[in-house]
């Protein structure tokens, strides 16, 4: 991983400063770079957009490999830990009941700390979320259109 950071940087560095290089350079000394006039502002977009286009393309490149280098990691055989719900207390505060194998967890999240409540002797078996009604979308848009009429 630190190898295709290095990578990454050595790469942009040298892109980078070719082409600053030529700028500052003063133009009469520099021969124009190859596909650019030297001196027309077409050139120069030209050369901007090309830039922007080889940054972009180097940004997806590198979000691939590291999904790549991240899969190549050690493997779990499927979820052990599951979150089963979350309940905030405050701006950084939050109730958080964990799922552990056949377990359920109870903890308390503050800014700094993470600390286990309660180890539920039964699981707490959630309602699966119904789907919303077609009286709740009869009564939002009645609301809606009395909002409307207000103003």
């Amino acid at each position: 991983m630190r190898a295709a950071v290095v990578l990454t940087a050595a790469l942009a560095a040298t892109l980078t400063a070719v082409p600053f290089a030529a700028w500052a350079a003063d133009p009469a000394k520099t021969p124009a770079l190859a596909g650019t006039s030297g001196t027309g502002v077409g050139g120069q977009l030209a050369q901007m957009g090309l830039g922007l286009l080889l940054v972009v393309g180097l940004i997806f490149l590198l979000a691939w490999l590291m999904r790549r280098v991240q899969q190549i990691g050690p493997r779990s055989g499927g979820q052990v830990i599951k979150l089963v719900a979350s309940q905030a207390l405050g701006p950084r505060d939050r109730l958080v009941l964990v799922q552990v194998g056949g377990e359920q967890v109870l903890l308390g999240l503050t800014t700094g700390r993470i600390t286990p409540l309660h180890v539920l002797k039964e699981p707490v078996l959630l309602p699966d979320a119904e789907p919303a009604s077609a009286e709740f979308a009869q009564r939002l848009m009645e609301l809606l259109g009395k909002d409307k009429d207000k103003t």
